[in-house]
């Protein structure tokens, strides 16, 4: 009976986690078109290629930067807000919901939204900074590279920071508050009680919570498609959309392959010492 209830669920990892893995392994190597998949044995030839390739190594330090970046300031923003709502007493459901509209927005639509903000002629960003005299003229953001990267990181981190919130907020709540009474006994200052008490017993749903963000920030596409596609020039190709244009516009899907594995390998190796951390973190705490 055990079996029989797992089947289903034996069945959807089967379909939609291994087959396609194996699939995505024996296209690495061979040479495969889009069309035409597994028509000639390459061995590492696909990787080799992928390794010579200097944009797609360059791209990979891009989506690197950009995840690390993007969750370091979503964690920062998402942590103050679920301290703020923790805190907060009437209201808090309103508030939630409030904080909850960029997550729920469809990326393609947020990146939509934020192309009319950014815009040079007619944008509200450029209409906001020549009112305020910050600027004399109307900036191009997406149109320079520093600018367009920078933009690209602020959308993910727009419409994920309630994701971290929400998450580091559930968290607080499975914190013991009888600890927290014994500690406003003996600690006065709020910032004392958050660094030695709350930080370290909230360290590993906060590494956690990180390394989901992590995942997502290397995972992104849609925004990147949409607001820049990989422009100006290669300052915002991710590895992510180089792949898709060495897959789709270039109908090479054996080295897409070769190079979505080295892309997961890399991303697993940003992830493990934040996975490292956070089980040092729980045996601290056990």
């Amino acid at each position: 009976m055990a079996w029989l209830a797992a089947t289903p669920l034996i069945v959807g990892i089967g379909v939609f986690a291994v087959y396609p893995f194996i699939y995505l392994f024996m296209l690495a190597f061979t040479e495969s078109s889009l069309a035409r998949p597994f028509q000639e044995w390459t061995g590492v030839g696909n990787f080799a290629s992928a390794f010579d390739d200097d944009l797609f190594v360059a791209s990979i330090g891009r989506s690197a930067a950009l995840a690390l970046l993007s969750t370091a300031v979503a964690m920062l923003i998402g942590t103050g807000v679920a301290m703020l709502l923790d805190k907060a007493v009437r209201a808090r459901d309103l508030i939630r919901t409030l904080i909850l509209l960029p997550l729920l927005t469809p990326p393609v639509t947020a990146a939509i939204m934020w192309q009319l903000i950014l815009m040079p002629q007619g944008g509200w960003l450029n209409a906001v900074m020549t009112d305020l005299s910050i600027i004399s003229q109307p900036m191009s953001f997406l149109g320079q590279p520093t600018s367009a990267f920078v933009s690209i990181m602020v959308v993910d981190v727009w419409q994920w920071s309630p994701f971290v919130a929400l998450m580091v907020f559930a968290a607080l709540q499975t914190l013991p508050g009888e600890v927290f009474e014994a500690s406003r006994l003996e600690i006065r200052s709020p910032w004392t009680v958050f660094r030695h008490i709350t930080l370290p017993m909230l360290a590993p749903a906060l590494l956690g919570i990180a390394v989901l963000k992590l995942v997502i920030s290397f995972k992104l596409f849609d925004i990147v498609f949409v607001l820049t596609a990989g422009g100006p020039g290669q300052a915002t190709t991710i590895s992510s959309f180089y792949i898709y244009r060495v897959a789709i516009q270039q109908f090479d899907i054996g080295l897409a392959a070769a190079q979505t594995l080295v892309f997961a390998i890399v991303v697993g190796l940003a992830t493990l010492p934040f996975t490292i951390a956070h089980d040092k973190a729980e045996e601290r705490l056990s």
